[in-house]
Formats: C-alpha cells, sequence, structure tokens
C-alpha cells in the first residue's frame, strides 16, 4: 500500500494516526467537531479551531465494498469495505472496515502500522 501525501494542512491527523489517536478539530465558539481539517468552522465559520483527540468509535453510515482491484499492488487485498463512519460525538472519517460491515453497525478503532506512516481502520465493536 502506498504511503499517503503528508502537508501541513494534513500532518497534525496523520501524526496522531501514528500515536494511535484519532484528533478531529474543535470549533472554540460552538464546540463541534469536524473532519477533514479546515481553517475554519464549517458550521459557524469560526475561526482557529484546536486540535482534539477523540475515542474513535462510531456508526457505520454507509459502505462500498471493492471487488476489483484498483492496481496491481491491492490484487491481494480484494475484496475490501471503505466505509463512511459517523463519529461518537461529530465528524465522518472515511476507513477500510474489516470483517462484515452493515448500515448501522458500531465500529471501533483499529490502527495499522505501516513502515512510514499508520492507517485507521474499524472493526465491529464488541
Amino acid at each position: 500500500m502506498r504511503a499517503p501525501n503528508i502537508d501541513l494542512d494534513s500532518a497534525p491527523w496523520w501524526d496522531g494516526l501514528r500515536a494511535h489517536r484519532i484528533i478531529v478539530q474543535e470549533c472554540r465558539v460552538c464546540a463541534r467537531h469536524w473532519l477533514p481539517r479546515t481553517p475554519a468552522c464549517p458550521y459557524c465559520g469560526a475561526g482557529s479551531p484546536i486540535d482534539q483527540p477523540v475515542p474513535g468509535e462510531g456508526v457505520v453510515y454507509s459502505f462500498v465494498r471493492a471487488h476489483r482491484p484498483m492496481s496491481e499492488a491491492m490484487a491481494d487485498e480484494v475484496p475490501y469495505t471503505i466505509a463512511a463512519v459517523d463519529l461518537d460525538g461529530g465528524g465522518r472519517v472515511f476507513a477500510r472496515v474489516e470483517g462484515d460491515c452493515s448500515i448501522g453497525l458500531r465500529v471501533a478503532p483499529e490502527f495499522v502500522d505501516h513502515e512510514s506512516w499508520t492507517e485507521l481502520r474499524y472493526r465491529e465493536s464488541r
């Protein structure tokens, strides 16, 4: 699997995953959480959000299951599932889900360490 392109805007997200933590942004005014990172709150427009670690549990909002590889490097990975996960407390993240997946499924985060980066995945919550 290819490493992501990490820039100044996304570095706090990837640094958090490397430390096995999920970091979202939180508005200083309305206290809502969101992903992906932006310079201002998408709900009220306030600037200077803060980084906030969250447990990362949530519920599958939607998902797709890939049955064909997007590249030769992914040939051994199919089929796999990518889901939109609504995080408890706010925010939505897209990540791979291991095992069976369905809309409304409660999931918990898993961290997969690669050589130079860490991938966020999910598995059914127990």
